[in-house]
C-alpha cells in the first residue's frame, strides 16, 4: 500500500503500519488519520491479514496533535477533525483482528491515546507518556478518557490529567496501562514476533475474544453471558475448534486456518 505519511507492508499475516513523519515526531493530523483508516480498512477486508502492528519511525511513536496546526484551526475545524478521529478509534476497536501498539520515546497527547486504542501495547524502556492536554487548556481526545479510566482507574486518571505529570514505562506497566517493556533495540522484533504468533493462531476466535472483551466493559453481566452463549455455539462449529481438539488429543501442534 502507498499511503502518505505511513509505511504499510505485510509480513506473513501481519500488516505493519509505521507512522513515518519523524521530522515532526509523527504528529497526528487529518491526512495521517485518513491514512490509518485506509490501512485498517485494507486489513479488515483482507482474509490474509490476521493481526496489525502499529509503530512509529524516528525518536518517538507520536507527539500527538500538531500544535501549530491546532493554533490555526477554529472550533468548527476542530469539531470536524475530531469526527475523523472518532471514525479512526472506532475502526480500531471494531476490527475483529488484534492491533499491537509498539511505542517508544516521548509519547504525548493524542499519541498516548492512539496507543491506548490498540489491544496490546509493547513499550521501549525509555518510553514516557505525557498526557499534557491540561497544559494547553484542553481535555483528552482520541478516546483517552474512555481508555484511561478503564485501564488505570478513575482517580489515577484524574490525577495524571489534572497535573500532566509524565508516566514512565515502568509505572505504566505497574498500573496495567501497557503489557510489556523491552530494550529499544529489541522492541520492534519482540512486537512483531508476538503479532506473528497471534496471526498463526485461531484468528476467528481471537477476533471474537476482542469483540466480547470490548463489549464487556459497557454491558452488564447478563448481557455478557448471553454474548458468550451465542458466540460459543458458533465457534464450536469452526475448523479451528475441531483442529484444536484433535491436536490436543493427538498430542501435536495445531495448524489453525482462521476459520
Amino acid at each position: 500500500m502507498n499511503v502518505e505519511g505511513l509505511i504499510v507492508k505485510q509480513e506473513d499475516k501481519v500488516l505493519s503500519i509505521i507512522l513515518n513523519k519523524p521530522n515532526v515526531l509523527n504528529a497526528l493530523n487529518l491526512e495521517l488519520k485518513e491514512g490509518l483508516l485506509e490501512a485498517l480498512e485494507f486489513a479488515r477486508k483482507n482474509p490474509n491479514v490476521h493481526a496489525v502492528l502499529i509503530s512509529g519511525a524516528g525518536r518517538s511513536f507520536s507527539s500527538g496533535g500538531n500544535l501549530k496546526e491546532i493554533e490555526k484551526s477554529n472550533p468548527v475545524d476542530t469539531f470536524e477533525y475530531l469526527g475523523k478521529t472518532k471514525e479512526l478509534i472506532l475502526a480500531m476497536s471494531q476490527i475483529e483482528k488484534p492491533i499491537i501498539g509498539c511505542v517508544h520515546g516521548n509519547i504525548a497527547g493524542g499519541g498516548c491515546c492512539l496507543a491506548l486504542a490498540c489491544d496490546i501495547i509493547f513499550a521501549a524502556e525509555d518510553s514516557k507518556f505525557h498526557f499534557s492536554f491540561s497544559k494547553v487548556g484542553l481535555i483528552p481526545d482520541n478516546g483517552g478518557m474512555f481508555f484511561l479510566t478503564r485501564t488505570i482507574g478513575l482517580y489515577r486518571t484524574k490525577d495524571i490529567l489534572f497535573t500532566a505529570q509524565p508516566i514512565s514505562a515502568e509505572t505504566a506497566l505497574n498500573w496495567g496501562m501497557i503489557n510489556r517493556i523491552y530494550p529499544k533495540d529489541n522492541l520492534f522484533s519482540e512486537a512483531m514476533g508476538y503479532a506473528l504468533k497471534l496471526s498463526a493462531g485461531p484468528s476467528f476466535a481471537i477476533g471474537q475474544i476482542k469483540k466480547l472483551a470490548n463489549l464487556s466493559i459497557v454491558n452488564d453481566l447478563e448481557a455478557v453471558l448471553e454474548m458468550e452463549r451465542s458466540n460459543q455455539a458458533v465457534l464450536q462449529t469452526t475448523f479451528d475448534h475441531n483442529e484444536g481438539v484433535n491436536a490436543f488429543l493427538e498430542k501435536r501442534q495445531p495448524k489453525f486456518k482462521g476459520r
